[in-house]
């Protein structure tokens, strides 16, 4: 019986896809927002159950939580104060927008980070559809109060 030949990048949804760049992206934004871990919780991969659906933001940003060791949560119900979105290899960047706009808005979240790997730029937007890019020199989020120094984050 012959075996038929699928294309492994068909049975994921592209913002499953993880690349060397997207992982090193999240891991260096954690590392680099860190030092604001007595005001917030910086949760990589949390899976999310808002109001507006399930959702994974590449990082989630919440203050910070009361931690209950016994009994763990796997899809969190309240939205975080910002989400941080990478974009992946193979995905549009309206599939970004477009959560940002229809789904962390509405359910409450403040502030929505945008990373572009590629452009190595950063889109801060808000959600009365204002929105700043950074490009180099410090990110600064006026929500959260995060000053991030892009040259860490792209080195």
């Amino acid at each position: 019986m012959a075996t038929e030949y699928k294309d492994l990048i068909e049975e994921y949804h592209s913002e499953d896809i993880m690349s060397v760049n997207h992982s090193k992206l999240i891991h260096r934004l954690s590392v680099a927002l860190d030092r604001y871990e007595d005001r917030y919780d910086i949760l990589p991969e949390l899976e999310l159950e808002l109001a507006t659906g399930k959702c994974k933001p590449d990082v989630s940003i919440f203050t910070n939580l009361n931690v209950d060791w016994l009994n763990d949560v796997i899809f969190y119900s309240h939205p975080p104060i910002t989400a941080v979105e990478i974009l992946s290899p193979r995905q549009a960047l309206t599939e970004l927008t477009d959560k940002a706009y229809k789904q962390y808005f509405p359910a409450g979240v403040k502030s929505v980070w945008l990373i572009i790997p590629v452009l190595q730029n950063v889109y801060i937007l808000l959600p009365d559809g204002s929105k700043q890019i950074f490009a180099d020199g410090m990110l600064h989020d006026s929500v959260t109060g995060f000053e991030l120094d892009l040259s860490y984050l792209f080195k």
